[in-house]
């Protein structure tokens, strides 16, 4: 359960935040403007033209770059898409396509992987890493691009890692499939999502009160709930995605998405389920909510479960398929947060509805007194992977 006594101390927040999550989120326009002032050599990339297809490959915090491109391109692109975390190259990759392996440290052995199998190959290889990495001098070697990634991040800020960092990974990414003719993006998109992202910071900065913080209030509202993510909208869909790793990896908490409408059906459907009604309830008589939380007896009842709760994105101006949702939501007691991206070119509105929800995942953590950047099991887990019983996370 959050404290809001902390969540509304800027002091006590940075005594929970030892690693300074909430400084580097806040980095993000600074990440997109480095990455537009580094000396990338897309030359090459812009000179072999439009590839056949895309394939993206990432892993962990680095993930959600591909969901971005994809996104970003739109179901109507003539340049297909794909993302891949693990696993083989697919079989249909070649010298007409574009590998672009993304790691923060260069050195997560999925990528690495799928970069040598695409050298292999003779596919076209862009990689977005630590400049002397592993996964750099793969790159070089077969005559690909690299586009480093700073050592030092941004001066005057903690280090970043890829989920932090997501924005020092991502905006090389969209600058070389600009390049290459795959995205209808340039630097001046880029300087836009940059602005979007510093008002986004500067409106959830920590020291602005809880009444007033759009990702604190949202923070409180996905306290002790189950959430559920639909997404409207090619950039909210991606934005999904990036909220349930998020929501896992920063603030300890499980979450599901969908889309809609495709998923609508799915999500109505666990409104007659056990994390809908009142305390110690499975539902009412015919599937319906039962008893009302506020009216619950502890003792009658059973001590109060976790209860879902409805997280609407939209990234479009007219949202026809959130209406019928909203109000079978509303009928069946399930409580709704919604976020509307503001108008602007696609990549703002991304950039407004990935940084209000790290904030909030960030503050869901640091008021329940959890470091965000720590995870013991998941420490655990990179010790067994690492000593040679699978890959890496």
């Amino acid at each position: 359960m959050i404290d809001e006594a902390v969540l509304d101390d800027a002091d006590a927040l940075a005594r929970v935040d030892r690693e300074g999550s909430l400084r580097v989120l806040a980095s993000a326009g600074a990440q997109v403007r480095a990455a537009l002032s580094a000396e990338h050599d897309l030359e090459r990339v812009r000179d072999d033209g439009r590839p056949r297809s895309v394939l993206v490959a990432g892993l962990g915090g680095s993930a959600v770059v591909g969901d971005v491109v994809a996104a970003l391109a739109g179901a109507g692109s003539s340049v297909p898409v794909q993302r891949r975390k693990g696993g083989p190259l697919p079989g249909w990759v070649g010298p007409l396509d574009l590998v672009l392996a993304v790691s923060m440290s260069g050195r997560a052995p999925e990528p690495l992987q799928i970069a040598a199998e695409a050298a292999r190959r003779g596919a076209r290889l862009v990689s977005v890493c630590r400049e002397g990495s592993p996964l750099a001098d793969v790159t070089a070697r077969a005559r690909g691009t690299v586009l480093a990634v700073p050592r030092n991040g941004v001066p005057g800020v903690p280090a970043a890692g890829s989920r932090t960092g997501l924005w020092s990974l991502l905006a090389p990414v969209l600058l070389a499939c600009g390049a290459a003719d795959v995205l209808d993006l340039d630097a001046h998109d880029l300087g836009l999502a940059a602005d979007r992202l510093d008002e986004e910071a500067e409106t959830c900065r920590p020291a602005s009160p809880g009444f007033v913080n759009p990702a604190k209030v949202l923070a409180l509202e996905l306290d002790g709930v189950v959430p559920v993510v639909l997404s409207d909208g090619d950039a909210a869909e991606a934005a999904a995605a990036r909220v349930v790793s998020m929501l896992a990896r920063t603030a300890r908490v499980p979450a599901v998405r969908g889309t809609l409408p495709d998923d609508a059906g799915d999500v109505v459907s666990l409104f007659d389920g056990q994390f809908v009604g009142g305390a110690g309830s499975a539902g009412g008589p015919g599937g319906g909510a039962g008893v009302d939380p506020i009216f619950a007896d502890p003792f009658l009842d059973g001590p109060p479960g976790p209860q879902l709760r409805l997280l609407l994105l939209s990234d479009t101006e007219d949202v026809p398929h959130a209406g019928p949702v909203r109000a079978v939501a509303s009928h069946a007691g399930v409580r709704v947060s919604e976020l509307a991206a503001p108008p602007g070119r696609p990549l703002q509105r991304l950039a407004t509805l990935v940084a209000r929800t790290d904030f909030a995942a960030t503050y869901l953590a640091l008021g329940g007194s959890i470091d965000p950047s720590r995870s013991v099991h998941l420490a655990d887990l990179r010790e067994v992977w690492a000593s040679g019983d699978g890959a890496t996370p």
